[in-house]
C-alpha cells in the first residue's frame, strides 16, 4: 500500500510539530521522585510479608500520581506528584536508607496486554480474587500484592481523567470537546477494557508508564504496536492521519518520560504463529510517525522476512535515507532460530521485540536480563598478554596463546554468571515488581511475583564487546610472534603500554595487516570460532531460580566507547581510550573494499545464538540517496545482509561536515539523531569521545 497517497495528515501536523518543539524545551532527565509516596506505603504495610508490602508501596506510589496537560495533547501521560516539602522528601529518604534495595536490572520488555485489552482491570481483579479465595502461603500473598497493585493503578487512570476535566474549565469550546473524549476515555479504563483505538493507545501508555513508576522498573517498551492495536483500528474505522497523530503523540510522550542516552522501541511487521506476515497500515504509520516527530525515541525495527512486503521495507530505507537514524531492520528468521534452540516454542518464537536496542526478549512472559554484563573481549586480550610476558614458558604456539585466553575469558563467564546469579536471589529476597507481574505470563497462573520466578522466561542476556578488535589484535600476535617472529611478548607488552609511544611505525605495521570486514575468509573463521566459544561457556552456567540460559550477545550500547576508554593499547593498532567497534561489524575505518564486503564478512557466521544482541552499522553521506538508484541500493544491501542470516541492521545517513558543525555548534543541532551502539542519541549530548566514535567511522561512498 502507499502510505501518503490517501492520508489525510496535513490537519495534524502544526499540532504535532508544536508538541514535538515543547518536548524538546521542557525535557527533564528522570521522572518525578515518588519517595514520600513509597515510604507512606511502606509504613502503612509494616507487619505484612516483604510481597504484600510491595503491593501497598505500588498502590501509594500510583495513587499520588498526577498529571500534567496541554492545550495540544491528545493522550494523558505527562506525570506530575504533591508539592511535598524538602522536609517529607528528607523524611523518606531516611526511612527508606533501612531497607535493602536489591541490585540487577529491572524492565526491559513488552508486557502482557491480552488480559487487560479483553477484560479490563474489573476482569484481572476477578480472576485474581478468584485464585486469592483458593491460596494460601507465599500465592496468597503475591494476589493479595496483585489487587493492591491493580488498586493504585485504577487510581492513577482515575488522576488522569480529573486532570482532564479539570483542564476544561479554562479550555475553548473545541479542547473543551477533545478533553471531554479524553476524560472518558480514562474513566472507562478505571475499570473496563479499551473499545476504541484512543482507549488502547491511552492504556497501552498508562501500563508501560505504572509499571516503570510503581515497581521502579525501567525502559518499558510499547513493542507491537501494529498488533496490540489493528483490531481497534479495524473496529473503529479510524482516520490514517488521526490514527497517526495519535501515534505520533505516544512518540512525544515516550521522549518527554524518559531519558535521553537509553532506547526504547517499536517493532512493525514479522510473521504469526501460523507463519503468515502481520504487516498492516499500523505498520506503515508506525514508521511514518517517526518522520514528522523527529525525535531521539523510540526506534522501529523492521521485523523482516521473505513475505515482507516490498513497500514496509523501501518505507524504513527511504525514511533511513533521508536522515532519520531511527528506523532498524531485523533478520525475523535468524532471530526465530535463534529463541527456538534457547527452548521457545515455535508458536511463540514469532512473538518478541527488541527490549530497548538490539536485544531480544519475548513478548507478555519475560523476566529476561539484557546486556548483564558487558566483557571486554580486548582488556581480556590484554591480561592474557601481560601473563604470557611474565612468564618463564610463554604460550609456544599460536594455539596455546588461543587456548590460554580462551581458558583466562571462560573464567571471566563463570565469574560473571556467579554474579548475576547472586543478584537474581538479591532481587527474590529485596525486590517484586507486582504490577509487572500482573502483565507477564504466567504470575497469576503460578501465583508467584516476577522477582519470585514466576515469569515464563527468566534467562540473563551478557554481550561481548569489541569481538572486531579482538579477532585483528589475534591476527597481529600471530603474525608478529609466531608467523614472522619481530617481537616477542615482553616487547609487544612494552609497546602497549606505552601506547605507541616512538613506535609509531610498529603501530602503522600493525594497522597494515588484513582486518575483519574484508571478506577475508581466515579472519571470519576466526571470528566464528570466537563466538561459537563465548556461547559454549555461557551454557555451561545456568541461570536461577529455573536453572535457564546465560545466552550471549554482541551489542555494545554506548559500552564500546566506556570499555574502551578503560582499556590501554591493544595490538591491532588501537591506542588507548579508543572506542572499541561498535557491534558485530568491522572496527570504525577498517573497511577497506566496501559496504558489500563489509557484510559478507559480517555474514559469514551464525547470528542466531546471540539472542542478546548483534547490531552491524553502517554509515553514508546523504548525498548518494538524492536519487532513486541510492535508495534501491540501500533497500538490496539491508535485504542481502538479512537474507545472509543478519541479525540486525542500522544505518546513520549524514555528512561528516554536518557532524563537525554540530559539534562546534551544537546549539544549532539539538534534534540531530545518530544511531550508536544498537540505539539512537542526540548527536550533542554525546561525550567528544562518543563523537568522535561515530565521526571516525567508515563512510561508505557507494551502496
Amino acid at each position: 500500500m502507499s502510505v501518503t497517497s490517501t492520508r489525510r495528515v496535513d490537519q495534524w501536523a502544526e499540532r504535532i510539530g508544536t508538541l514535538r518543539n515543547r518536548c524538546l524545551a521542557r525535557k527533564r532527565q528522570g521522572g518525578p521522585d515518588r519517595s514520600v509516596a513509597l515510604a507512606e506505603g511502606l509504613r502503612a504495610s509494616e507487619g505484612e510479608s516483604w510481597q504484600v508490602r510491595r503491593g501497598y508501596a505500588v498502590r501509594a506510589t500510583l495513587s499520588a500520581i498526577g498529571f500534567e496537560l496541554d492545550d495540544a495533547e491528545l493522550l494523558v501521560g505527562r506525570p506530575t506528584v504533591p508539592p511535598w516539602t524538602p522536609e517529607q522528601r528528607q523524611e523518606a529518604a531516611q526511612y527508606l536508607a533501612t531497607f535493602t534495595w536489591p541490585g540487577g536490572q529491572t524492565g526491559h520488555c513488552e508486557l502482557d496486554r491480552s488480559r487487560i485489552f479483553a477484560v479490563g482491570i474489573s476482569g484481572l481483579r476477578v480472576e485474581i480474587e478468584t485464585r486469592l479465595a483458593e491460596a494460601t502461603g507465599d500465592p496468597a500473598d503475591a494476589y493479595r500484592s496483585f489487587l493492591l497493585a491493580l488498586e493504585g493503578f485504577a487510581a492513577m487512570i482515575g488522576n488522569a481523567a480529573t486532570a482532564a476535566e479539570t483542564a476544561q474549565a479554562t479550555a475553548t469550546p473545541e479542547r473543551q470537546r477533545e478533553l471531554a473524549a479524553i476524560a472518558a476515555s480514562c474513566r472507562r479504563l478505571q475499570s473496563g477494557p479499551p473499545t476504541s483505538f484512543r482507549d488502547a493507545i491511552q492504556l497501552s501508555w498508562f501500563m508501560d508508564m505504572g509499571v516503570m513508576l510503581g515497581d521502579s522498573v525501567g525502559l518499558v517498551v510499547s513493542g507491537h504496536l501494529d498488533r496490540t492495536l489493528l483490531p481497534f483500528f479495524a473496529r473503529d474505522g479510524l482516520d490514517e492521519g488521526e490514527a497517526l497523530a495519535l501515534i505520533e503523540c505516544l512518540y512525544v510522550l515516550i521522549n518527554e518520560f524518559i531519558p535521553d542516552g537509553l532506547a526504547m522501541s517499536v517493532m512493525v511487521g514479522g510473521r504469526d504463529a501460523a507463519g503468515r506476515d502481520v504487516t498492516n497500515p499500523l505498520s506503515y504509520l508506525c514508521l511514518e510517525a517517526l518522520r514528522r516527530t523527529g525525535l531521539v525515541y523510540p526506534t522501529v525495527g523492521v521485523c523482516w522476512h521473505e513475505g515482507t512486503p516490498p513497500e514496509l521495507t523501501q518505507l524504513a530505507a527511504q525514511i533511513v535515507a533521508e536522515g532519520c537514524a531511527n528506523p532498524a531492520f531485523f533478520g525475523d528468521e535468524t532471530i526465530q532460530r535463534g529463541l527456538r534452540s534457547y527452548g521457545v516454542p515455535a508458536a511463540e518464537s514469532c512473538n518478541y521485540i527488541n527490549s530497548t536496542c538490539v536485544e531480544i526478549t519475548p513478548v507478555s512472559s519475560s523476566n529476561v536480563w539484557v546486556a548483564s554484563p558487558y566483557f571486554s573481549t580486548c582488556g581480556i586480550l590484554r591480561e592474557e598478554v601481560a601473563a604470557q610476558a611474565a612468564s618463564a614458558n610463554p604460550a609456544p604456539d599460536f594455539a596455546s596463546l588461543l587456548d590460554a585466553y580462551r581458558t583466562r575469558l571462560g573464567q571471566r563467564i563463570a565469574a560473571a554468571a556467579q554474579g548475576q546469579a547472586n543478584l537474581r536471589e538479591g532481587r527474590r529476597l529485596y525486590g517484586r515488581k507486582p504490577l509487572q507481574s500482573v502483565f507477564t505470563h504466567d504470575c497469576i497462573a503460578r501465583g508467584r511475583d516476577i522477582d519470585d520466578g514466576g515469569a515464563r522466561y527468566n534467562w540473563v542476556e551478557c554481550s561481548f564487546v569489541g569481538l572486531a578488535n579482538l579477532v585483528d589484535s589475534l591476527w597481529v600476535v600471530r603474525e608478529e610472534i609466531y608467523h614472522q617472529s619481530l617481537l616477542d611478548y615482553p616487547e609487544l607488552l612494552r609497546i602497549l603500554d606505552a601506547d605507541f609511544a616512538d613506535a609509531e611505525s610498529v603501530r602503522r605495521r600493525f594497522l597494515s595487516y588484513p582486518k575483519y570486514g574484508n571478506a577475508i575468509t581466515e579472519i571470519d573463521t576466526m571470528f566464528d570460532e570466537i563466538v561459537a566459544f563465548a556461547r559454549g561457556e555461557c551454557a555451561r552456567h545456568p541461570m536461577p531460580p529455573d536453572q535457564t540460559h546465560f545466552v550471549p550477545g554482541a551489542f555494545c550500547w554506548v559500552m564500546h566507547e566506556r570499555l574502551g576508554r578503560e582499556c590501554g593499547a591493544t595490538p591491532d593498532g588501537r591506542r588507548a581510550g579508543t572506542p572499541f567497534a561498535d557491534g558485530c561489524g568491522p572496527a570504525q575505518g577498517r573497511e577497506s573494499c566496501g559496504p558489500t564486503a563489509a557484510v559478507l564478512s559480517t555474514t559469514s557466521w551464525n547470528h542466531s545464538p546471540l539472542i542478546g544482541g548483534s547490531a552491524f552499522n553502517m554509515k553514508f553521506p546523504k548525498s548518494l540517496f538524492a536519487g532513486q538508484q541510492g535508495r534501491a541500493g540501500l533497500c538490496d544491501l539491508v535485504l542481502t545482509f538479512l537474507r545472509r542470516g543478519g541479525f540486525e541492521t542500522q544505518v546513520n545517513v549524514v555528512d561528516a561536515d554536518v557532524l563537525l558543525a554540530a559539534r562546534a555548534n551544537p546549539q544549532d543541532y539539538r534534534d540531530l539523531v545518530v544511531r550508536i551502539g544498537g540505539y539512537t542519541d542526540y548527536f550533542v549530548r554525546l561525550s567528544t569521545e562518543m563523537q568522535d566514535e561515530v565521526i571516525r567511522r567508515t563512510q561508505y561512498e557507494t551502496v
